[in-house]
């Protein structure tokens, strides 16, 4: 008897620096993604900040973990979606530090997230 996998869905609403949100959301996708659980992340609000390339976290003396998001693709997190309403009322492009983001409308970012199983929220 096999069991269904289940799909986890990791919403980032968080600014990458202004809490320990992100690093938090990206630490639980790594351990998910190394066990080989179904993750996609999802970014909106103030989390769409967290794939913004070129950021100097160093000027506030933070670390910067968001490097790390090169390493998704090592543990197959290859769905990565972004609110494109949430990239335009925060004025941004689409010039993400990685590769292969999706970014969707409101109701393709509400129909896609809602097709998994769990949903946790950073």
């Amino acid at each position: 008897m096999s069991q269904a996998k289940k799909s986890v869905a990791i919403v980032n609403a968080s600014a990458p620096f202004s809490a320990a949100n992100a690093k938090d959301s990206l630490d639980v996708a790594l351990i998910f993604g190394s066990y080989e659980q179904a993750i996609s992340l999802y970014f909106q609000g103030d989390g769409v900040y967290q794939l913004i390339a070129k950021q100097q976290p160093e000027f506030i003396q933070q670390k910067d973990f968001l490097k790390t998001l090169a390493a998704l693709k090592f543990y197959d997190i290859e769905n990565i979606y972004v609110c494109q309403h949430s990239l335009t009322q925060r004025g941004l492009a689409n010039d993400f530090s990685i590769e292969n983001v999706a970014v969707l409308d409101r109701a393709e970012f509400s129909i896609s997230l809602h097709q998994h199983q769990s949903i946790l929220r950073f």
